[in-house]
């Protein structure tokens, strides 16, 4: 289990920094052209891994197209998802609020993969989704007028996030490959998302140079912490991984304090901060496995 939560926790960091880095990235594009970006980069770079790192050994058509299936949702949607909720809410509020998603996660692995949710797990849902409302719904970083239908964006990604983890590790038991599951679901998810941008009715923004540079690093760091968080899937069920990828809120909201310096370190954020990490401690502590 040691390894799981080492990968897991290495995909809630790029996963943290992705939202900050994105956020930059939207002062010059808007989320479908920023999509259209860091998607496509990612896949890109898969591509070129592959003939390094795909192998085919024990191939599973019904597990290809179950990771075909998520890509169709998972990353494209959610980054469309994400992208618009950083740019109306900010990456802290979109953070706490994408927080929610290993409580879906959970709920689909046990009704779909008839996974037993450990008390434990729970009981780290409940402080980790307490830990990152303390540490980014703070005064001052709730925009006036953004509570209700601007919410959905980030709560409908929590949502498709969860189903994701549990559909790719519904593939991962099948064919146990989490390179395979990332680079089919991200070509679908690119093909989508490619396709999408070009049926735009809107005029298409003109792209910056640097705001192409800022979605191109998003594009690596979602692309690594998908790949990583498959990986950790692979070797341990949703009830442990979920949580701890969950925790990227937390860096997301160290990372805005430092890099954008819009929003401040305080004492609320030092305890959101601290009572995050108190739960995968404690996790990590009841799994009682190596």
């Amino acid at each position: 289990m040691t390894a799981a939560i080492a990968t897991a926790s290495l995909s809630a960091l790029c996963f943290g920094v992705a939202l900050v880095t994105g956020r930059i990235g939207l002062r010059t594009l808007d989320p479908r052209a920023g999509a259209a970006i860091s998607i496509p980069t990612a896949t890109a770079l898969f591509a070129l891994a592959a003939p390094f790192a795909f192998d085919a050994e024990g191939f599973s058509l019904r597990a290809a197209l179950l990771f075909a299936l998520v890509g169709l949702f998972f990353p494209a949607i959610v980054t469309l998802l994400t992208f618009r909720s950083n740019e109306r809410l900010g990456p802290t509020v979109t953070g706490a609020v994408s927080g929610t998603a290993p409580l879906f996660a959970l709920l689909a692995a046990g009704l779909f993969l008839g996974e037993k949710v450990p008390v434990q797990a729970a009981v780290a849902c409940v402080g980790i989704l307490v830990g990152i409302a303390l540490l980014s719904l703070r005064e001052g970083s709730v925009r006036p007028g953004f509570l209700g239908w601007s919410l959905l964006w980030p709560l409908s990604g929590a949502l498709i996030r969860g189903l994701a983890q549990a559909g790719a590790k519904a593939g991962l038991l099948l064919w146990p490959n989490p390179f395979a599951a990332s680079l089919i679901g991200y070509s679908v998810s690119s093909a989508a998302i490619l396709g999408a941008n070009q049926f735009r009715r809107s005029k298409k923004p003109q792209a910056a140079k640097h705001g192409i540079a800022w979605f191109a690093v998003t594009g690596v760091l979602n692309g690594a912490a998908v790949l990583l968080m498959y990986a950790a899937l692979s070797l341990a069920p949703v009830s442990l991984v979920a949580p701890v990828v969950a925790t990227y809120p937390l860096v997301t909201a160290l990372t805005s304090a430092v890099v954008l310096r819009e929003e401040p370190l305080t004492l609320r954020m030092m305890a959101g901060a601290t009572i995050a990490v108190l739960a995968i401690v404690y996790l990590v502590g009841s799994t009682g496995q190596p």
